[in-house]
């Protein structure tokens, strides 16, 4: 397996001539990041440093989801993959090892229950009308999915709706730490739960806990949203994750060029908590979206629409 980028770090830093092309590296991310237009010269410098590391273990190092130092290995990748970066949105490469196989993401409630069995599941078979409310029984059988939804819910929903007293950055906290934590089985039930009615469909829009994680009072352009994201180690690298993993294709059976529609599912999951949060848009339908709009977008109307597009009208999503 790829060695994870700490590990690949690590082994750099104790190579005087690796570690002396890091440093180099690392003074181009934090230009970048702190933009700082480079001149000729530095920018050159900058791309050989990277192909110098072109060798070196840690030009194919990846990151893991719910790793202990996930930042700082995120950090280490856009490091060595600052040039990818440089002022466009089609980040191509995902940061992360990818762990999601179909098989992994068809588990049903009865394995579940009886994964928990000794626990009350009469609930669960009263619920079968619902499989939203379902699927929070679910989590209420387990310790930590309960602890942590109820967390986020709330930390997000502290204000009552009111956009000045929520506070939107420990709200996403709070997702990211429920969808990070807790085991997928059921996090994604409570995420995906199939609905035939508006009731179910209302549940399910309102899992993310939308007036404090998804809506501000007017919608941003998705520019913004995009440049917010970007300026965030964890969101860059989920929306890397998603571009890669949700690549639509006409060609293919589950119209995912990855031939993965499990893998988009979970990229999915992960851009939830971050600035480009996405959400349901209606009780009546799976159709989903970034709340944002490409109104004055002036000569970038197409990659807004771009943006915005990756959501709305995916096929494999």
């Amino acid at each position: 397996p790829r060695s994870d980028c700490i590990a690949a770090e690590q082994l750099c830093l104790l190579d005087s001539t690796c570690n002396g092309t890091y440093r180099i590296l690392e003074n181009c991310a934090l230009a970048k990041t702190r933009f700082l237009p480079l001149d000729h010269d530095s920018r050159v410098q900058c791309l050989n440093a990277e192909l110098d590391l072109g060798n070196s273990s840690l030009q194919h190092c990846k990151c893991h989801r719910r790793m202990k130092r996930e930042e700082h290995c995120l950090r280490v990748f856009w490091t060595i993959h600052s040039s990818m970066t440089d002022g466009y949105f089609n980040l191509e490469t995902s940061p992360y090892e990818n762990s999601a196989s179909e098989d992994h993401w068809k588990t049903d409630y009865n394995k579940l229950a009886a994964l928990l069995s000794g626990k009350d599941c009469s609930q669960l078979a009263r619920d079968a009308t619902n499989p939203c409310v379902k699927a929070t029984h679910v989590c209420n059988l387990s310790k930590k999915c309960v602890r942590l939804r109820t967390e986020y819910a709330s930390i997000c929903t502290k204000g009552a709706g009111s956009e000045d007293v929520c506070d939107r950055r420990k709200c996403h906290r709070g997702l990211r730490n429920f969808f990070e934590k807790v085991p997928e089985d059921f996090t994604k039930r409570i995420l995906f739960c199939p609905c035939q009615d508006e009731l179910c469909g209302e549940r399910r829009r309102k899992t993310i806990v939308p007036n404090c994680s998804f809506q501000y009072s007017t919608k941003p352009n998705c520019l913004w949203l995009l440049d917010s994201c970007l300026e965030d180690h964890i969101c860059k690298s989920r929306l890397a994750d998603f571009q890669q993993n949700c690549q639509p294709a006409d060609t293919s059976p589950d119209g995912c060029s990855q031939h993965s529609h499990a893998a988009c599912l979970q990229a999915y999951m992960g851009m939830i908590g971050t600035p480009m949060t996405p959400n349901y848009v209606s009780n009546s339908s799976a159709e989903v979206s970034l709340w944002c709009t490409c109104e004055n977008s002036g000569n970038e109307k197409e990659k807004c629409d771009q943006i915005l597009g990756m959501f709305e009208n995916s096929k494999c999503l």
